[in-house]
């Protein structure tokens, strides 16, 4: 019988808890996308963009640059070795 009042106290905390739970949650979801619409931010979030775009295809030219001579070395080496491909290993007599 004690039981009976905390499991009925729990559910109308949880119903009253959902319901200001979720008319919160859409005043939150209603201002994000306010602001997201807003021509400002538009603006930041075009110019965040392209910078990330640009700094992205500086990125992989580098990389491209990079692997191009590291990759012809271990192919050499492993052409050199003979043994069967793997790098850095050495055959036992």
């Amino acid at each position: 019988m004690k039981k009976l009042p905390l499991l009925a106290a729990a559910a109308v905390g949880y119903v009253l808890g959902t319901r200001a739970g979720r008319e919160r949650y859409e005043q939150i979801k209603s201002g994000a996308r306010k602001m997201s619409q807003n021509p400002k931010v538009q603006e930041v979030a075009h110019k965040a963009q392209d910078v990330a775009t640009q700094q992205a295809t500086a990125a992989a030219e580098l990389a491209k640059d990079k692997v191009g001579p590291v990759a012809s070395s271990v192919a050499d080496k492993v052409r050199g070795n003979g043994n069967d491909g793997q790098v850095g290993m050495k055959a036992t007599p």
